[in-house]
């Protein structure tokens, strides 16, 4: 039974989390020579003349969103100990906006990383997953706070 709202503003990231490992669209990098497809599973490149796939290989990213999945998982279950559940999602707040602003700098920047000459770069629905459960983490440490300061102001009656 979920009693307090963290819980659900928890459930909601990793849901968004989740999503991601289906190989949704992150960024897509496109010149007149090559097309790049990043998700956060792999990186596919695409000859845009013909369309056919012509490589794909596997990154890390798999290993970033599980990290920060995995972290939330540990969050949600830490529900009987608001000390610690407070200190998990303060950890997961921050590491989460340090690998959303990464992930920034990389779509500005990271058509030069990968091919000499971007022509075009297009945010995919992956990357709006990623950002929509940033906002979640931010209002579920806000609920932590909160039962925090409810059961001390209890403690301090009894």
């Amino acid at each position: 039974m979920i009693q307090r709202v963290q819980s659900i503003y928890l459930g909601i990231c990793i849901l968004l989390l989740l999503s991601l490992f289906f190989g949704v669209e992150v960024v897509t990098f496109s010149s007149e020579a090559m097309t790049y497809q990043l998700s956060a599973i792999k990186t596919t490149k695409i000859d845009p003349t013909t369309g056919e796939t012509l490589s794909s290989s596997f990154h890390f990213g798999i290993a970033i969103i599980g990290v920060l999945l995995l972290s939330a998982v540990a969050t949600l279950l830490q529900f009987k100990n608001l000390k610690k559940q407070f200190k998990l999602g303060r950890s997961l707040f921050f590491t989460y906006f340090v690998i959303l602003l990464f992930a920034t700098l990389f779509i500005s920047l990271g058509g030069n990383w990968i091919d000499g000459e971007v022509t075009t770069r297009e945010i995919g629905l992956g990357f709006l997953l990623f950002v929509a459960g940033f906002p979640f983490t931010f209002l579920a440490n806000i609920g932590i706070k909160r039962d925090r300061s409810l059961l001390d102001s209890l403690d301090r009656l009894r």
